[in-house]
């Protein structure tokens, strides 16, 4: 691919943007304005992996819509929902239903599901899409109730599918993982990759260059 690639994040996730600034990309920020509850009502008895993936597969489409621009773009949508009990969990409302989840789920196993889209743009038209679901199961630890009050005194239940993380406050109540890391804090990385190379992008392309990693700020 001769010309530059624009990338774009269609996620406000911090955790997303962080896996993919670390692992040497830059992408550009830009939130879908997708109704997830209205797609999900519409999905109620579909299977919990089609659920996930029409979520990411729809801030993906949404994003790569508004792309009007001349640049050829990469466009990266996802979605993480927690599996429990065959329920899917994603941000719970309130503290109360944060903690609801804790003692649901506290010593038990949960598997931590991420829809992910990739979408490629050139003059405005998506010319190729791939998309795939990860899965990783998280095995949950026992906070005592002293601790699940502090954990929800911080506010990282709520913006956290599942009501748990690995990279906060979260992991220290998560024993352990058995597969991809990246996948709960909401992006796999080899995942990812394997989308882009469907749509013919090698993430090498998106790489920021040597000079650029060499200046550039902790975020």
């Amino acid at each position: 691919m001769n010309a530059p690639l624009a990338l774009v994040l269609a996620s406000a996730s911090p955790a997303r943007l962080g896996v993919l600034r670390t692992a040497g990309l830059d992408p550009h920020v830009l939130v879908s304005g997708v109704d997830e509850d209205a797609l999900l009502d519409g999905l109620r008895s579909s299977p919990e992996q089609v659920r996930v993936q029409a979520l990411a597969d729809a801030k993906a489409d949404d994003v790569a819509a508004r792309l009007t621009e001349p640049t050829p773009a990469v466009v990266i949508g996802c979605d993480s929902m927690l599996l429990i009990d065959g329920e899917l969990q994603g941000k719970p409302a309130d503290a109360e239903q944060a903690r609801a989840r804790w003692r649901q789920m506290a010593g038990r196993d949960g598997i931590l599901l991420t829809g992910h889209a990739v979408r490629r743009v050139v003059g405005g038209r998506v010319v190729g899409a791939a998309g795939a679901v990860g899965s990783t199961v998280v095995r949950m630890g026992r906070p005592s109730e002293a601790e699940l009050d502090a954990y929800l005194a911080t506010g990282e239940p709520l913006r956290v599918a599942g009501a748990l993380t690995i990279d906060g406050f979260g992991g220290w109540f998560v024993d352990g993982i058995d597969g991809d890391a990246g996948n709960v804090l909401g992006i796999s990385l080899p995942l990812t990759r394997q989308l882009l190379a469907q749509v013919g992008v090698p993430v090498t392309d998106l790489w920021r260059r040597p000079d650029q990693r060499a200046t550039e700020h902790s975020p």
